[in-house]
């Protein structure tokens, strides 16, 4: 383990796909286009933007290529899609994605339960995505669920998450998502398994993927930057949640985030005051109060000043 901590992390902001995926509401394209164009303004060099799959299955993300399409683009920024297939690949080629995202499961229970497949055929039902990632110059991203535990198996082994890794890694991929998609994971657990994924993949190219479910999330963040992670997935306002976890509060708060690095004296190149109005703005707009702490409170400070 690394007693140093980065001096820069790059922050993914997921919110506008993993965020708004599972509102039930349909959100007008306008609005995603907005909150987007808000997150690019204030310095993301990755944001989460899109997902092509089946709109049977993912209403909320029906508008996709719309928002690609409206979305005003920034340097350096990396605007990503998930592409569960070949179709979803062609759509977000078209759309003008600059980084694909496949995903899997650590836990064999949650992927037959989500995908209806193992672990084993799901990477193989990516080897074509990623070969056209490849062929296209386009970054190839995975991600993998039930990384630190499964609402189906309970306990997920590291030794289960880096095999995934491994496979992940022989597909191609850039990066690698470790993700706990229900919240259960702790920072001593989170340590063990991010040390165990290192022997197959570089940490530098690993990225924390943590749900607040538990109120886990900033304590998991704090202990992978221990030991070298410099790459992690927020969501603005705390927008997202879990179906499979009873009492989900979703992805941990961008701006909640940004104030823990900051505080560290780490770089992100992202304008948390920016970062929080965008928060402010989704969450009028859905008709609830932020999910993120900092930025409920960063807001009242600037009501009351």
């Amino acid at each position: 383990m690394t007693s140093k901590l980065p001096e820069y992390v790059k922050v993914v902001e997921v919110g506008p796909r993993d965020g708004l995926q599972n509102e039930k509401e349909a959100i007008p394209a306008e609005v995603k286009i907005e909150l987007v164009n808000r997150l690019s303004s204030a310095g993301f060099a990755n944001i989460e933007a899109a997902s092509f799959v089946s709109p049977k299955w993912v209403p909320q993300m029906a508008t996709s290529a719309e928002v690609m399409a409206g979305i005003t683009r920034r340097e350096g920024t990396i605007y990503s899609a998930l592409t569960p297939n070949m179709k979803g690949f062609e759509a977000a080629l078209a759309a003008g994605a600059a980084e694909v995202v496949i995903f899997s499961s650590a836990s064999e229970a949650f992927a037959q339960k989500n995908i209806n497949c193992s672990i084993e055929e799901s990477i193989a039902r990516f080897q074509d995505v990623a070969a056209a990632a490849k062929a296209n110059g386009i970054r190839l991203r995975g991600s993998i669920s039930c990384s630190f535990g499964c609402p189906y198996q309970g306990a997920v082994e590291p030794a289960a998450v880096a095999d995934v890794v491994r496979r992940m890694r022989d597909l191609g991929c850039d990066e690698i998502d470790i993700a706990d998609t229900i919240g259960t994971g702790t920072a001593r657990h989170v340590q063990q398994v991010m040390q165990t994924v290192a022997s197959e993949f570089p940490l530098t190219q690993i990225a924390g993927h943590f749900h607040d479910t538990y109120g886990q999330a900033l304590a998991n963040i704090y202990a992978s930057l221990e030991t070298g992670v410099a790459i992690f997935h927020s969501s603005v306002a705390g927008l997202g949640g879990c179906p499979y976890a009873k009492g989900a509060t979703g992805n941990v708060a961008t701006e909640d985030v940004l104030y823990l690095l900051h505080g560290l004296g780490i770089r992100t190149g992202i304008d948390l005051d920016q970062v929080v109005d965008a928060g402010q703005f989704i969450s009028a707009h859905l008709g609830r109060p932020a999910a993120s702490r900092a930025g409920n409170a960063l807001a009242a400070k600037r009501r009351t000043a």
